[in-house]
């Protein structure tokens, strides 16, 4: 329970750094909706994402896996619809700010490793 706080923290982390750091993505509702759209879109990755990924399975293999960028946007811009104190503005607000939000992740989860045991 303590690891999904804290890569949900994480993921709010960052959102967070996405709605500074990328014009076009702002979170009006403070911390607590970004707790909200960080649990959100661990559970739209989780339930939709893979659907949408197997149903685009052929253009992301024509386009070398870069149609994977555009999968994250609309994954991101999915959240930004359901939750109202969430706002992503189009495409390329979505694309950058999933770039962003994968990092922080990624460096997350250097941190905090995967929550399996080595040796």
């Amino acid at each position: 329970m303590t690891r999904f706080v804290i890569r949900a923290l994480i993921a709010a982390l960052g959102l967070w750094l996405a709605s500074e750091v990328v014009p076009g993505i702002a979170v009006p509702g403070g911390w607590t909706s970004l707790l909200v759209a960080a649990i959100l879109l661990g559970v739209v990755n989780a339930i939709v994402r893979p659907v949408v990924f197997v149903l685009t399975l052929p253009i992301t293999v024509v386009t070398l896996g870069l149609f994977l960028l555009v999968v994250n946007a609309a994954m991101l811009g999915l959240v930004g619809l359901l939750l109202q104190g969430f706002v992503v503005d189009g495409l390329w607000a979505g694309i950058f700010g999933s770039l962003v939000v994968g990092a922080v992740s990624w460096l997350g989860h250097l941190l905090i490793g995967d929550g399996r045991e080595r040796g």
